[in-house]
C-alpha cells in the first residue's frame, strides 16, 4: 500500500509498515544492486516541494541552500525547476557550476570567506555575494573597485561574464543578525549576537556595514540578509526577525535615501521527523512569511521589498532515505537492544551533533522475530557516541542481513559525511517511475587512500 506519512516520500510503499518501494523502486533490489548504506533520493517527491516552494512565494525568489545537499544531480533538478542556488564554498560552488549554473543564479554565502572566493565574486562567478563581517566587506569594495576602475581603461570590453562585467559594482547582500532564536537545537540557532555568523543589529555592526557599503564605489547594496534557525515548525517565529530586518531597511532609506528591493529570510522551515507528526506547510510558511513582510513594511512605512527564501533541509530532507544493512542484534540484559548497521556517524553525523531524529522502519521482505522493547540503532565506528537513534519501536527484531530504511534523511547526509574509520561514503540514486540512476558514485578503498603520501 502506499504510505502518506510524512517522514517518507510520497511514493513510498508499504507492506503493512515495512517500507518495501521507492519511486517504483523495491528497496531489496536497490540494495542489491546498489549496495549499503544507500542514500535514496525520490525525484518526483523532490521536484513536488521545489514546486512547492516557488508557488508558496509567489513572485519572490526560491534559492535553494547547497549545504543540504550538493550532488550535481540534486543542484541540476533544482535549476530545472526554477530555483537559484546558494554555495558556501568553492566547492560547492564547482559543484554548482557543474550542473550548468549561471552567475546570475548563483548566491554566495559562507563566514570568514577565502581571498579566491572573494575573487571569485568579483569576476562574475556568482550573481550576488551575501557578506559576513566588515573584513570581508572591506576587502570585497576594494576588488569592486578594481573592477570598476579596470571599466574606466581605454578600449576595456566586457568581462562576458553576466555576474560581474567590468565598469560595474558588486551585487551584495548583508547578512545581520536580528537577536532572534528560533530552532529545536542550540547548534542551530543562527539569528542570536552570540553566534558567529552575521553583523550584529544591536551591537551596531549592521549600520556600520551599510555605511560602508552604500559609500563604497566598487559595491551594490541589493538588500538585507538574515537566517534565524533551523528547525522551525511555526511560521509565526520567523515574525520577530521579518520586524527587525525591515525595520533596518527603514533606516536605510531614513540615513541614506535608498530604499533596498531585497529581503532574504533564509531558511529554516522544519519537517516531520516521527511517525504522525504534522508536515509543516510549505504553502503556510510562505503565506505567512508574505503577510509578515507587507505588515511590517505598512508599520515602517516602506515599500514591501521582494523575499527571497533559502530552504535546504524542508526541501531535499523528507525526499531522501538511507537504506541499511543489519549486522548484528546485541541484547544486553537489564540495558536494551543495539542494532547495529553497516553505516553510521560517517554517513549521517545529524544525531550525534544535536539529536535531529529520523524515524526508522523495516526495509524489505528480509525476516524478522517479535519485536520486543525499543531498540537503539547504531553504527560500526569506534565511538560511543555512534548512534543514529534512541528508542525506536519497530515492529519486528530485526535480523542481521536485513533491511533498516531511515526517512527524513536528503539532507545534511551526503555534504555532511565523513570517512572515520576509513569508511567509504555511501552512493547516491535517483529513483522515479521504477528506475533507479546512479548520481554518486559509493567510493572505494583506492578512493580512501588516493590522497596519501606514504614515506
Amino acid at each position: 500500500m502506499a504510505s502518506n506519512s510524512p517522514p517518507f516520500p510520497a511514493t513510498a510503499d508499504f507492506d503493512g509498515d515495512r517500507l518495501v518501494a521507492l519511486g517504483g523502486c523495491a528497496v531489496d533490489d536497490l540494495a542489491a544492486g546498489f549496495g549499503t548504506p544507500l542514500w535514496v533520493m525520490d525525484e518526483a517527491d523532490l521536484r513536488a516541494r521545489m514546486r512547492a516552494y516557488r508557488e508558496a512565494l509567489g513572485d519572490g525568489e526560491v534559492v535553494y541552500a547547497a549545504k543540504a545537499c550538493s550532488v550535481v544531480a540534486v543542484l541540476q533538478l533544482a535549476l530545472a525547476e526554477g530555483l537559484a542556488v546558494d554555495v558556501a564554498s568553492a566547492g560547492e560552488l564547482a559543484a554548482a557550476q557543474a550542473a550548468g549554473a549561471s552567475p546570475q543564479r548563483l548566491v554566495l554565502h559562507g563566514n570568514n570567506k577565502s581571498a579566491a572566493e572573494l575573487r571569485a565574486a568579483a569576476d562574475g562567478a556568482v550573481g550576488r555575494t551575501v557578506v559576513d563581517d566588515l573584513g570581508e566587506l572591506a576587502a570585497l569594495a576594494e576588488l569592486g573597485e578594481q573592477r570598476v576602475a579596470a571599466g574606466r581603461q581605454p578600449g576595456a570590453a566586457a568581462s562576458g561574464q553576466a555576474g560581474g562585467p567590468a565598469g560595474t559594482p558588486i551585487d551584495v547582500w548583508l547578512r545581520l543578525t536580528p537577536g532572534v532564536a528560533a530552532g529545536h537545537h542550540e547548534a542551530v540557532r543562527t539569528g542570536t549576537d552570540e553566534q558567529k555568523f552575521g553583523l550584529s543589529i544591536r551591537g551596531g555592526l549592521a549600520r556600520q556595514a551599510v555605511d560602508t557599503a552604500v559609500a563604497a564605489p566598487g559595491l551594490a547594496l541589493r538588500g538585507l540578509h538574515c537566517h534565524v534557525g533551523s528547525g522551525v515548525v511555526d511560521p509565526a517565529a520567523f515574525e520577530p526577525a521579518v520586524d527587525a530586518m525591515v525595520g533596518m531597511l527603514a533606516e536605510v532609506r531614513d540615513r541614506h535615501g535608498i530604499e533596498l528591493a531585497e529581503l532574504d529570510l533564509g531558511g529554516g522551515l522544519g519537517v516531520a521527523e516521527g511517525w504522525g507528526d504534522p508536515e509543516p506547510s510549505i504553502a503556510a510558511y510562505g503565506k505567512a512569511l508574505r503577510a509578515a513582510v507587507e505588515a511590517a513594511g505598512a508599520a515602517h512605512g516602506i515599500s514591501p521589498p521582494r523575499l527571497a527564501v533559502e530552504p535546504g533541509r524542508s526541501l531535499v530532507g523528507p525526499s531522501g532515505v538511507t537504506l541499511y544493512a543489519v549486522g548484528s542484534v546485541k541484547q544486553i540484559p537489564e540495558v536494551g537492544t543495539y542494532v547495529a548497521v553497516d553505516g553510521g556517524m560517517s554517513d549521517n553525523p545529524r544525531y550525534a551533533l544535536y539529536r535531529a531524529a529520523h524515524p526508522f522502519t523495516l526495509a524489505g521482505r528480509s525476516a524478522a522475530k517479535p519485536a520486543g522493547e525499543p531498540v537503539s540503532v547504531v553504527g560500526k565506528h569506534c565511538e560511543a557516541g555512534d548512534v543514529l537513534a534512541h528508542h525506536v519501536a519497530l515492529s519486528g527484531l530485526p535480523q542481521p542481513g536485513g533491511l533498516l530504511a531511515a526517512g527524513a534523511a536528503g539532507a545534511y547526509t551526503q555534504s555532511m559525511a565523513s570517512t572515520y574509520n576509513r569508511v567509504p561514503r555511501p552512493a547516491m540514486v535517483l529513483v522515479a517511475d521504477g528506475d533507479a540512476r546512479l548520481v554518486l558514485r559509493r567510493e572505494t578503498l583506492d578512493d580512501l587512500l588516493r590522497h596519501d603520501v606514504a614515506l
